[in-house]
């Protein structure tokens, strides 16, 4: 028979022994948590290991229970952040993002011309999901650009119903005698506003003075106004010098002051020359004189080389050089050959004597 003392020493050792064997506190893995947690388990007491929020395991929970030996079994779980849809892409604008996991923000900015309809900013939540819900980038508009006073609008084509969106234009134009000041076409810029409009004003000009040795006409009104024209012309022997019609600017003045200038008289009496690219007898084509502007090109002799050059004139307001090389021959001279029916000199010989 067992003595009761044997009995109650064996129970003794027995629960000093399992008391040696206690798991201890069961280790740390990234993103989990740990039910219950304690410093030690007896053996036989479960634990529980499970991701956090927003993380997950492809395995699930993992259950473990202290063993007699003491020693926790070795744990392979692995919490991987949720991830939200991809959210890359954002039209007419783009999005700053380093991953699309849990718990980080993307942010997002909209292209010149357009705006943000939403958040600027989202955060992919536990559930993996994106909060607040993406923006999107919508066009900038303007709002029908007002008319300035005295114009007309001469182009407007509206592309988002009677608004304008970034980048349209409209055109104006200006009521008859208002200058433009300014530019025609403004443009619907990316801050939702119009560019400056131009300014129509009325510009006066005064009655244009009548050159000598001609005339000039123009309407028959109390006031020259902008756009208004005048017309100028000269005397027999009188050549115009600028535009034969001329305007008003915006500046207050005339576009030009044309005058008439004096016609050449000839102390050539009998040349053969050059005149808009054919030869011509200077006395049977000028024989009134030659007009201001007119040119001619005179017939030179290089003795050296016995060819003939060309020399240019031009009659300018009543005076006209003749150039020192031409000679010319009387009449009586039938000996003498005059240089326009010598042959041309080449173009590196073409020298005066």
């Amino acid at each position: 028979m067992i003595s009761p003392v044997l009995i109650l020493l064996s129970g003794f050792l027995c629960h000093v022994a399992n008391a040696g064997r206690t798991c201890p506190q069961p280790e740390e893995l990234p993103f989990a948590e740990v039910v219950p947690f304690k410093t030690f388990y007896l053996p036989g007491e479960q634990i529980v290991y499970s991701c956090k929020p927003g993380y997950v395991s492809r395995g699930g929970m993992r259950r473990f229970t202290c063993p007699l030996s003491g020693m926790w079994p070795i744990n392979t779980l692995k919490c991987t952040p949720r991830v939200c849809p991809f959210a890359g892409i954002l039209e007419h604008g783009s999005v700053r993002y380093t991953t699309f996991e849990y718990p980080n923000t993307i942010s997002f900015t909209c292209n010149p011309g357009f705006y943000l309809n939403g958040t600027n900013s989202a955060k992919c939540t536990e559930e993996g999901k994106w909060s607040p819900e993406l923006p999107v980038c919508v066009p900038m508009s303007c709002p029908p650009p007002p008319t300035p006073k005295f114009a007309t609008l001469r182009v407007y084509k509206p592309s988002a119903g009677n608004n304008s969106l970034y980048r349209d234009t409209a055109v104006f134009e200006c009521l008859p005698h208002r200058a433009m000041f300014g530019n025609d076409t403004i443009t619907c810029t990316e801050h939702g506003n119009w560019t400056e409009l131009p300014e129509c004003r009325e510009v006066k000009c005064p009655f244009p003075s009548r050159p000598d040795n001609g005339f000039v006409n123009y309407p028959a009104k109390q006031v020259l106004l902008y756009k208004d024209k005048a017309t100028y012309g000269c005397h027999d022997t009188y050549a115009l010098d600028g535009p034969e019609e001329v305007e008003c600017t915006k500046l207050g003045t005339w576009s030009a002051q044309p005058s008439c200038k004096a016609s050449c008289k000839l102390s050539v009496r009998k040349a053969t020359v050059l005149y808009q690219g054919a030869r011509v007898k200077l006395q049977e084509q000028f024989k009134n004189g030659m007009m201001h502007g007119d040119r001619v090109s005179f017939f030179c002799k290089n003795k050296e080389k016995k060819c003939s050059y060309t020399e240019e004139t031009q009659c300018v307001d009543g005076t006209i050089e003749i150039p020192k090389c031409f000679k010319e021959h009387s009449s009586l001279a039938f000996w003498k050959t005059d240089a326009w029916d010598v042959k041309p000199c080449s173009e590196d010989l073409q020298t005066q004597n």
